[in-house]
């Protein structure tokens, strides 16, 4: 971050209105930095230094927040939808000034494990295809998954449009029964992000995905006590773990 930052610019960052209507409370003398009151919006302030307050209330400024989302079926990973909900819906209304978004994208009809941040320099070096960072899913596959399943996933698989993938390890929870309508259950750990890359795994050896749910990205693993639909900040060890893994 810049050792100094516009004042108005702090004061958006933080939640108190648009620049206009900072501009305003400006005007109106109640905001003071380190006991000063303000005279001009866009002076220069280091938000980490100086004591800057709004009627009275210390701002506290964060350049960067780290969320974790437990996605439900139904809303798209996307800032904006014209037909869906998207996950900044589900949103609490504090984090709307951040311009936070998802890191990744999960399917609509997939569930689990979500992270959202306004820090790009993150979510370029998690996403970029040469950091091979492991995601590990939960499935419930519609058909009996065994040895060969495990064997073909380790060797690599070619999708539909002959993308050969890379190594993945697939753990068999509970090899379904067909005839006694059963699904099998699975973990599946890949390194790379194609598109519906899970279900066309599957699809390549014979079987369809029927329920999906990330449980982690990299370092990070979702919360199961966190409610689906429900977000909360990540605690300082995760994100520490996470930076770490995204150098």
């Amino acid at each position: 971050m810049k050792a100094t930052l516009r004042l108005d610019k702090v004061l958006a960052h933080t939640g108190f209105g648009t620049r206009s209507e900072i501009k305003q409370l400006v005007k109106r003398g109640v905001v003071s930095v380190d006991g000063k009151t303000a005279k001009d919006s866009g002076m220069q302030v280091n938000p980490e230094r100086d004591r800057i307050t709004v009627d009275g209330e210390p701002v506290v400024y964060r350049e960067f927040v780290y969320l974790m989302l437990h996605k439900p079926q139904g809303v798209v990973s996307a800032t904006e939808d014209t037909r869906d909900r998207t996950v900044l819906d589900l949103l609490d209304e504090q984090y709307s000034h951040f311009d936070v978004f998802p890191v990744g994208r999960l399917d609509k009809d997939t569930e689990g494990l979500l992270l959202l941040t306004n820090d790009g320099k993150l979510a370029h070096n998690l996403l970029s295809p040469r950091k091979h960072v492991p995601k590990t899913y939960y499935a419930e596959v519609n058909g009996a998954v065994d040895k060969s399943d495990i064997e073909a996933f380790a060797r690599g698989v070619t999708l539909d449009d002959g993308y050969v993938t890379m190594s993945a390890e697939l753990i068999v929870l509970h090899c379904g029964r067909p005839e006694a309508g059963e699904h099998s259950r699975i973990e599946l750990t890949i390194h790379e992000g194609k598109f519906h890359q899970v279900k066309r795994m599957f699809q390549t050896v014979g079987k369809q995905v029927t329920y999906l749910k990330r449980l982690s990205m990299g370092p990070l693993k979702l919360d199961e006590a966190l409610p689906l639909g429900k977000a909360r900040e990540l605690t300082e060890e995760e994100r520490q773990s996470l930076l770490a893994h995204g150098e």
